[in-house]
């Protein structure tokens, strides 16, 4: 079995699902050929897994200081060559399109007609889930930017919804955390101002991630450019998350048992829907501003970690591929059998 693979790159949380994904098809034994859009090669980084991926322009949104620049996004957008890579992309040598909200493949899937399955986050918002500002412009998003014949969302809780449990990219170790380590990923914020919150609050150690940074030290606070082996491990040994409210590195934190606060990306709808889930669930806490007042109350407040404990998605969706890929199979599969303390 052949399975081209898209990947929408904008996010790194995207990436690190295909990580995962990936791995368990190959298992299965199927071939696996990825392509990922929307961000230029040289922000890429650690994608030797994928091999000799294809690399498309597509779409993506512009941010500047912690909100979507919707004119930047405009100019910016190549629909003539998006348009060009979809009509030219040949989906025949495949039994079967994947695509995790990746406009490409999930278009010239549908042109020519061929089996296709979406899933990832954004396809949850097409069930009634914790929406915040939900507009026309953001369900035709959801909707049309990146469809598939078969269409799987993804989400922390099932909310009474034919959606499954987060994939998450992390191979079983020991969980252990460090009482004053606290991970920080904030790459939608200006990195120096980041620096100034953190500055003060010396009694805690700061594992800084961003774009733009690089590997350095001063004082309490560790500063490093975006990479994953490393991250994966500070994640485990910090007993806190500070980051905007993506989807993927708050799956991970919570299958990790941390305490997490978000601030969502203004502008962007998924993230802001998605503090206002981890508020509901009581699985996190968010803040529509960042500050070092707002960091050092949540972290002197009474520790709540969350406690879920989600399914191996990402294997149990390769079986389900390898025979077949099956609607009727899919529902049948109790992925939510570990549920958590909201249900």
């Amino acid at each position: 079995m052949r399975v081209l693979y898209g990947v929408q790159a904008t996010g790194n949380g995207h990436i690190s699902r295909a990580r995962a994904v990936g791995k368990y098809l190959q298992a299965e034994g199927i071939a696996v050929d990825f392509l990922f859009s929307g961000r230029p090669a040289d922000q890429l980084f650690d994608m030797q897994q994928f091999g000799d991926y294809q690399l498309k322009t597509g779409l993506t949104f512009v941010t500047e200081q912690g909100q979507i620049n919707y004119l930047k996004t405009a100019l910016r957008a190549k629909p003539l060559e998006l348009w060009r890579d979809i009509r030219q992309l040949d989906c025949s040598p495949y039994d079967l399109v994947l695509t995790d909200f990746e406009p490409v493949t999930a278009w010239a899937a549908r042109l020519q007609k061929k089996r296709s399955v979406a899933f990832g986050h954004q396809y949850a918002f097409l069930h009634q889930i914790p929406q915040a500002d939900s507009t026309p412009l953001s369900r035709s998003i959801f909707k049309f930017f990146a469809p598939g014949q078969q269409q799987i969302g993804l989400h922390w809780h099932h909310f009474n919804q034919p959606i499954l449990p987060p994939i998450v990219d992390l191979e079983p170790a020991e969980n252990t955390a460090e009482p004053d380590k606290v991970l920080v990923y904030l790459p939608f914020e200006d990195q120096n101002k980041v620096l100034q919150w953190l500055h003060p609050l010396t009694q805690y150690q700061f594992y800084l991630y961003g774009p733009g940074l690089s590997k350095s030290q001063s004082g309490h606070i560790q500063c490093s450019g975006p990479c994953v082996e490393q991250f994966k491990h500070d994640l485990r040994q910090s007993y806190a998350v500070i980051s905007n409210a993506g989807f993927e590195l708050v799956s991970e934190a919570l299958q990790l048992q941390k305490r997490i606060l978000v601030k969502a990306l203004q502008g962007q709808m998924e993230q802001q829907s998605n503090a206002l889930a981890l508020n509901q669930l009581q699985l996190g806490q968010s803040t529509k501003i960042l500050n070092t007042d707002v960091i050092k109350t949540w972290l002197t407040s009474p520790s709540h970690s969350s406690k879920v404990q989600y399914a191996n998605v990402a294997q149990a969706l390769a079986k389900w591929i390898r025979v077949g890929a099956c609607p009727t199979e899919l529902s049948q599969m109790n992925l939510w059998h570990d549920r958590s303390a909201q249900t």
